[in-house]
């Protein structure tokens, strides 16, 4: 159903069962997929596809150009996934030459007010409580919770299965399975509770603690930790993506 007081581009593609509410614009080069809902005075611009199911509520603007002074208006896109909610007055800017893409994948929770600037990638089943801000080239990864207020740096990469206290200040990358907390931000604990709640055995929990108490309380630098890891503590999911995440952190990962 689309209401006759929308605007929606000739060329934009709509599928099936797609509710469009008042006053919402919708540009050419956007595609909605099955079952969307969009509220009243949303702003769906140009180079923008959503998967099914996603909800975009009051006064959002998805897809609009990015705030990087190097943007020259080339063709860049903004992708969701399916079963995403973005709240009121939600912003999501699209890719510039650098990825070309704004990604947001499936079944992720953007709450009122919050800012995906970009060439971010969000992965699935994301929580950002509102008014949380990323910068240009922000990755996140599964399962990640983000507290309201917080503000992340450009090309931040923040972990899976994170629990970061909201108003937080994050310029440094948040390793998986953790907490991050206080001012600066830092590494206060494994995330035990949340990893309990998505189904990690004790061992495997176990096995991220240990993991962790090395790197930050294990008296050696961070490369004689992982040295000292991978040659004690068996191989594991855990054990690799942990290991893994804090070689490739380009910004270097949070102290304790």
């Amino acid at each position: 159903m689309i209401s006759p007081l929308a605007s929606v581009h000739p060329e934009a593609k709509i599928g099936e069962g797609v509710e469009i509410g008042p006053f919402v614009t919708i540009d050419r080069d956007v595609e909605i997929g099955d079952g969307c809902v969009i509220d009243a005075s949303a702003t769906i611009c140009r180079y923008t596809k959503l998967g099914k199911n996603c909800h975009v509520f009051p006064s959002a603007v998805i897809g609009a150009i990015p705030q990087d002074l190097k943007f020259k208006g080339e063709v860049t896109w903004t992708i969701i996934g399916d079963n995403c909610v973005l709240r009121e007055f939600v912003t999501v800017h699209r890719g510039t030459f650098s990825k070309g893409r704004t990604v947001i994948g499936n079944n992720n929770l953007i709450m009122a007010y919050c800012h995906v600037a970009h060439d971010c990638i969000l992965h699935n089943n994301i929580i950002m409580s509102n008014a949380t801000q990323l910068a240009g080239e922000v990755e996140v990864d599964d399962f990640a919770i983000v507290g309201g207020g917080t503000l992340v740096h450009q090309f931040c990469h923040i972990g899976s299965h994170v629990m970061i206290q909201g108003g937080s200040r994050i310029n440094k990358d948040i390793p998986p399975y953790v907490i991050a907390a206080r001012e600066p931000i830092a590494y206060c604990g494994v995330n035990s509770v949340g990893l309990n709640r998505r189904g990690f055995t004790p061992e495997q929990i176990h096995t991220v603690q240990e993991v962790y108490r090395l790197i930050y309380q294990g008296g050696m630098n961070t490369t004689q930790a992982l040295e000292h890891i991978v040659a004690t503590i068996p191989a594991s999911e855990e054990r690799d993506l942990i290991v893994n995440f804090v070689k490739g952190s380009t910004r270097g990962i949070v102290r304790a």
